[in-house]
């Protein structure tokens, strides 16, 4: 490989960058006083501007602490380089105005017992901060704009549709700049006297309550409970960091993005602990679950997704379809979802990026929170019976923040709608059923300063199958489609299991030479092993019955710097990432004789074999993003990166004996994106982009089934391209949010796969259109929909037809999703939630193109809270449907023609303490 060649071609695409770089909007707004101001709605924080532009601020609360960041904005007061006034008003504690990065400041008010309740007064310019009465807290006088101290819940019971809020506040400019000391204690009158240089205003009025919260900020510890806010009026915006691997608003993001919130996947995992199932349910363009433990055949846009949990890649370069079973759902803060090929952090990423970040903590004091959850078949209550514990405490020591969390959940047997046991390897991918699992999550940061933070996560995840059934081979010879069903007996030393250990350390630096800096170390050591599967009817295989696992050791680190240019009127993120990836896919091979007497049952291992050799993989990438907002409506966002690949493969042989020959692969691909913003409203805007992602071929699927004579240095060195090309539209109003996109995307290497395992490349197109809606009509009704279609096919015959439709491994049915929320009565929330997914009947022959039924599904979760916690049921197929999902439906062989779970019954309890 020569590395001269990838420089000159890195210093060229980021000097392509530079020369694009053009001025962005406005000046960051300057505060130069703060004025504090009591009166009977409570206590107001007036910050003071020479811009009479307006302020947007967003507001949280955890535990006492009221929080609201305003962005670009930058504090510069005379009198110090942060303002703090220790108890300024009864029930509160402490306020401090201080920056928080270069563009934003932070308003922290600590409440005595109780949250500070943020309001604000858009006429004047104001923050107010009211808190609820108590038997030490002085009451403040009942006017019509004190709003009732929001619930916090304490299992996951959320709201209708949770969301940040945005809010825009006039600034002030007449008002003197005041002082940080010599503070006063407020008059009998309610006015506060003025801090040492300070002239207060006279203005008085009354703030219309804050309406949303805003969820966790990145390095803050989010509430134990589910906050119960009503969807009453307000405007929504989203804090994410996939898109551009650095904090945005969403809105401000040329592509679709899904953000699937804490509240969400605690309240859809009461249905399910299926991780696959739960973020499909939330996301448009996402195939539906595949209800086992593989996510093969769960596309994204028709492609491969690449899941991450906290930035570290969970993908193995021996592809174990398995990447969304590497983690619970209690150790995940949030999920986000990029849409669409990217290269932001790689290779793989063709159909988008699936983001699992863990749970952070901060806050004050330390918490604790506790469930415990039971869930069963009805149709076969006793071996159907599983438990769920959950623990973690999280919180703060000084500079120190943390989070420990642990869960083990025990699954039972799994059942369909007819009460029949379903196999333990349901569509032969792997199976959920009678498997124990074990997540453990430590995170500790320390804030050196304002600027500077380093963190360590430990994320520990370990499932284990024991189990006495299997798949009936029976099946395969009775004439018809006939039902999978479970043989008892299984005779299996080492069953299905998955171990996933994440080590990674983060150092940030938000003032260093001016830009911020984010640099990171990670470490992933991996194992899953498979069912064993027959493959005496396959030559290439061996014809022979084996039990294969994937072992894989990664290690890499990234570092990533944001530099403002022209006075802070656009900025470049650039940087460097490597990874080093060992993996290799050995297998045991079992008797054929003992395995065909038993029926299938009785598997004694006679050796072991390769099926996979070890494959010695690199992967240097440069890039640089550069971000332009060319007026306040309308903003540019464009990058390059430039990625090396290494694979080297030791001479090797096959399960079928034959002798392969090793070598070394040498890979390169220099993909670009570009997009724009552009608001056309405060309500709507409207976005484009184009976009390239790139994969390399399942190297490890092609070598195993090498036939002889052939050697590793035939494979062809070229990744696949992506492009792809993307309009949309998003609406925020009041209490109506949706979103509509359509994409097309094609590729000249495309990876399909025929019946016997060979791989296909050929040129590929797909495209769909992807729609979301959530509205709120009341303070205790939200509804809401979403549809994915797609399409896409292959040109084999390089004529450029397309005329070969993709397999249903690849394009899914029509999807839509609806859901119906209600709050019954105060502290008992119900939701009813239903997917549609359709048919399916594409011509052709070959893996993956029978013709698909389509299905419904219906599911409820409620949740009531009693005494100190709150109890929670969930029932997922409600109606007990019989049904086969997407993925079972497409298998060539009966034994893996498994149905879907039937009605399904958890029952939960959880408490903070």
């Amino acid at each position: 490989m020569r590395k001269e060649g990838l420089f000159h071609r890195v210093l060229l695409a980021g000097t392509a960058a530079m020369l694009a770089a053009t001025p962005a909007r406005g000046d960051v707004r300057v505060v130069t006083g703060v004025q504090l101001n009591r009166t009977p709605e409570g206590l107001e924080v007036i910050l003071e501007t020479s811009s009479r532009e307006k302020l947007r601020v967003f507001s949280a609360t955890y535990g006492q602490v009221s929080i609201s960041d305003i962005i670009n904005t930058e504090l510069e007061l005379s009198g110090g380089s942060a303002f703090e006034v220790e108890n300024p008003a009864p029930g509160i504690s402490a306020i401090t105005v201080s920056p928080l990065d270069r563009n934003s400041i932070r308003v922290k008010v600590v409440g005595s017992e109780a949250a500070a309740i943020a309001q604000f007064n858009p006429e004047e310019g104001k923050l107010i901060f009211s808190v609820p009465p108590s038997s030490s807290t002085a009451r403040m006088p009942d006017t019509p704009s004190s709003p009732p101290s929001p619930r916090v819940e304490e299992t996951p019971s959320p709201p209708p549709s949770p969301r940040v809020e945005e809010r825009e506040i006039p600034t002030l400019e007449d008002w003197e700049t005041p002082g940080v000391e010599g503070m006063e204690m407020p008059s009998e009158e309610g006015q506060m006297p003025p801090v040492e240089g300070m002239e207060m205003p006279s203005e008085e009025g009354q703030m219309p309550p804050v309406e949303g919260q805003m969820p966790p900020v990145e390095g803050q510890m989010p509430p134990e409970g589910v906050p119960e806010v009503p969807p009453q009026k307000r405007n929504i915006i989203e804090i994410i960091v996939t898109a551009t691997r650095t904090a945005e608003r969403l809105t401000d993001v040329p592509r679709s993005i899904t953000v699937v919130k804490e509240e969400q996947i605690e309240q859809q995992s009461r249905m399910t602990r299926d991780l696959g199932t739960i973020i499909s349910q939330q996301t448009p363009g996402l195939s539906v679950g595949t209800q086992s433990g593989s996510n093969f055949g769960q596309t994204l846009r028709g492609r491969d997704v690449s899941v991450l949990i906290d930035g570290v890649p969970q993908s193995t370069n021996r592809n174990a379809a398995r990447d969304l079973r590497n983690i619970d759902p209690s150790a995940i803060e949030r999920v986000e979802v990029l849409r669409g090929p990217t290269a932001i952090y790689g290779d793989g990423a063709t159909g988008g990026v699936i983001n699992i970040i863990t749970k952070t903590g901060g806050g004050e004091g330390v918490r604790s929170r506790t469930l415990l959850e039971m869930g069963t078949f009805p149709s076969d209550f006793s071996d159907s019976l599983g438990q769920n514990i959950q623990q973690s405490f999280s919180g703060s020591l000084g500079k120190l923040d943390f989070v420990l969390s642990g869960s083990f959940n025990n699954y039972g047997s799994t059942f369909d709608a007819d009460g029949s046991r379903l196999p333990p390897d349901p569509n032969g991918q792997g199976g959920l059923s009678d498997t124990r699992s074990l997540n453990l999550l430590s995170k500790f940061g320390v804030n050196f300063t304002d600027a500077q933070r380093l963190q360590f996560t430990v994320n520990y995840f370990r499932d284990e199958q024991d189990t006495d059934y299997t798949s009936d081979p029976i099946v395969n010879t009775i004439p018809g489609r006939q039902k999978a069903r479970a043989l008892r007996g299984l005779d299996l030393d080492e069953s299905q299991q998955t171990n996933n250990l994440n080590l990674s350390m983060d150092y940030t630096n938000d003032n260093i030479w001016g830009s911020s800096l984010h640099a990171q170390l990670y470490f992933r050591d991996y194992l899953t092993r498979f069912f064993p599967f027959d493959a005496r009817n396959f030559a290439s295989l061996g014809n022979t019955i084996f039990q294969s696992r994937v072992e894989s050791e990664k290690y890499g680190g990234r570092v990533q710097v944001d530099t403002p240019l022209y006075s802070d009127k656009a900025s470049l993120l650039w940087g460097v990432d490597y990874v080093r990836e060992n993996t290799n896919q050995p297998v045991s091979v079992f008797d054929p004789e003992a395995f065909q007497e038993s029926n299938g049952l009785v598997y004694n291992k006679i050796g072991d074999r390769t099926w996979s050799p070890l494959q010695r993989q690199n992967n240097l990438g440069l890039f640089a993003q550069l971000e332009m907002n060319l007026t306040e409506r309308f903003l540019m966002r464009g990058g390059v990166r430039h990625e090396e690949i290494t694979i080297d493969v030791d001479d090797y042989t096959t399960i079928a004996g034959n002798r392969i020959q090793g070598g070394e692969l040498d890979y390169s691909a220099t993909v670009f994106n570009i997009g724009a913003v552009v608001y056309t409203s405060d309500e709507i805007s409207l976005f484009g982009n184009f976009s390239q992602g790139f994969s390399l071929a399942d190297v490890g699927r092609v070598l195993r089934s090498a036939p002889a004579g052939f050697t590793v240095n035939q494979l062809e060195p070229e990744a696949q391209k992506v492009n792809n090309y993307e309009i949309g539209i998003r609406g925020n109003y009041d209490r109506v949010q949706a979103s509509l996109s359509g994409f097309y995307n094609t590729s000249n290497l495309g990876t399909s796969f025929t019946q016997d395992f060979q791989t296909v490349r050929a040129p590929e197109r797909v495209y769909g259109l992807e729609f979301a809606l959530d509205a709120q009509p009341s303070d205790t009704w939200a509804f809401g929909t979403s549809l994915t279609w797609s399409e896409g096919g292959a040109d084999f015959n390089d004529d450029g037809d397309y005329e070969s439709p993709l397999n249903g491994f690849r394009i899914s049915p029509i999807k839509i999703t609806a859901y119906l929320e209600n709050e019954t009565v105060p502290g008992w929330r119900n939701r009813l939630q239903a997917l549609y997914s359709g048919n399916r009947n594409p011509s052709g022959q070959g893996f993956g193109l029978g013709e698909v039924y389509s299905y419904i599904t219906l599911d409820l979760v409620s949740s009531l809270k009693v005494g100190p916690g709150t109890l929670v049921l969930g029932v997922e197929n409600l109606l007990d449907t019989d049904y086969f999902p997407v993925v079972s439906q497409l298998q060539a062989t009966d034994t893996a023609y498994t149905a879907g779970r039937g009605r399904t019954v958890r029952l939960g309890y959880s408490w903070s303490w």
